[in-house]
């Protein structure tokens, strides 16, 4: 019986490589589109000053001379995108996009392959799982920043499975890349009882803010609050309430409050417990996100990357491997993927389990703990 399992599980890891080998080979992206405005940003900071990176005919200008060929678009990430992207400013701009690629990349792989619990094979079957997902090879090819936020919480949930609260803490401030894809994190592990992780987080967010306060000034500072309050990207809204239930005003704004109390109450009464935590809280902060693109979901294959490490049982795994066989790019470049509007669904359906096993009785959940038998 034990070759019949080896034979399975090597059967099962070449098809997730192949899976991720597809989607690389076949990319139909603009390639580095995100990074391009990145990069511009930080090469108007660099040059004339971090308060007019906000100035969006400026950025869109050094755009155009960056890559003549790429069109531009506005640059509404925080400033600490611009900071971490002008380390590759001293390189031709292909160079630095390459780098960029493989190392947003190369950190995710690694913060998984570091952080997992399983031993063997099993161990890159999940980390070759959560990566070949269409989503994950498209934020990649794009230069979004949502692979390191991604790692952010992969590397902080290693940490807090092993008490080191403050370490987790000061990791998860790489969610200020892109606030809305993770903001519920923090919160939810203070109400889980883990405040020296969340005042770690606090403290670090602080200073950051105080940093960018100083280098935008009062003329970039109000720049960007501008921005933050006008109107939202156009097409970002495939991935919210809106897009996929059409709900808006006081009615999006209710469901969004029950979501999040949904995520804060599940996340005290694991106190204590932060493995199921932190996959609630990104699941939850996708959902109330006003805004989000598809290369966002990476925060979704890293919460389902950790149900699948917290919960090794039949059951979880089912259900993990069915959504996984949904968001490969065998049927995404078949053109049977479901849309963007359809994974908003999938996420409630999976924070709707944590938050039901989390209030099932503790014998019914020590059960859910045992061990699958493959």
């Amino acid at each position: 019986m034990r070759w019949i399992r080896r034979v399975l599980v090597g059967i099962v890891l070449l098809v997730v490589l192949a899976a991720l080998a597809v989607d690389i080979a076949h990319r139909q992206d603009r390639t580095g589109i995100d990074f391009h405005t990145y990069l511009a940003a930080a090469r108007v900071g660099m040059h004339q000053g971090w308060a007019h990176i906000y100035d969006q005919h400026v950025v869109a200008q050094e755009q155009k001379l960056l890559v003549p060929y790429l069109w531009s678009q506005p640059f509404l990430s925080p400033p600490t995108v611009a900071w971490l992207a002008s380390v590759f400013s001293g390189l031709p701009y292909d160079s630095a996009y390459a780098m960029w690629a493989l190392f947003t990349f190369a950190v995710f792989a690694c913060a998984m392959a570091w952080a997992g619990a399983g031993q063997g094979w099993s161990r890159w079957i999940a980390v070759a799982g959560a990566l070949s997902p269409w989503w994950v090879m498209h934020a990649v090819n794009v230069g979004q920043v949502t692979p390191l936020i991604a790692a952010s919480t992969v590397v902080a949930w290693r940490l807090l499975r092993e008490k080191r609260d403050v370490a987790a803490g000061l990791v998860l401030a790489a969610i200020l890349f892109k606030p809305n894809t993770a903001i519920l994190v923090p919160l939810a592990l203070l109400l889980a009882g883990r405040r020296r992780a969340f005042v770690a987080w606090l403290g670090a967010a602080a200073l950051i803010g105080v940093v960018a306060v100083l280098m935008l000034g009062p003329h970039g500072t109000a720049a960007y609050a501008a921005q933050l309050l006008g109107p939202l990207p156009r097409g970002a809204d495939g991935l919210t309430l809106h897009g996929a239930f059409g709900v808006v005003g006081w009615t999006a704004t209710v469901i969004r409050l029950g979501i999040v109390a949904a995520v804060l109450a599940t996340a005290y009464r694991l106190r204590g417990d932060a493995g199921l935590v932190v996959p609630a809280a990104i699941l939850g902060s996708l959902l109330v996100a006003p805004y989000l693109h598809s290369a966002d979901l990476c925060l979704l294959s890293a919460a389902g990357w950790m149900v699948w490490q917290e919960r090794p049982v039949v059951a979880w795994r089912a259900a993990l491997a069915s959504l996984w066989v949904l968001a490969t790019p065998y049927l995404f470049i078949g053109g049977v993927a479901p849309t963007l509007i359809r994974w908003p669904l999938f996420e409630i359906g999976l924070l709707a389990a944590i938050v039901l096993s989390a209030w099932q009785p503790l014998t019914a959940r020590a059960d859910l703990r045992s061990r699958a038998p493959a």
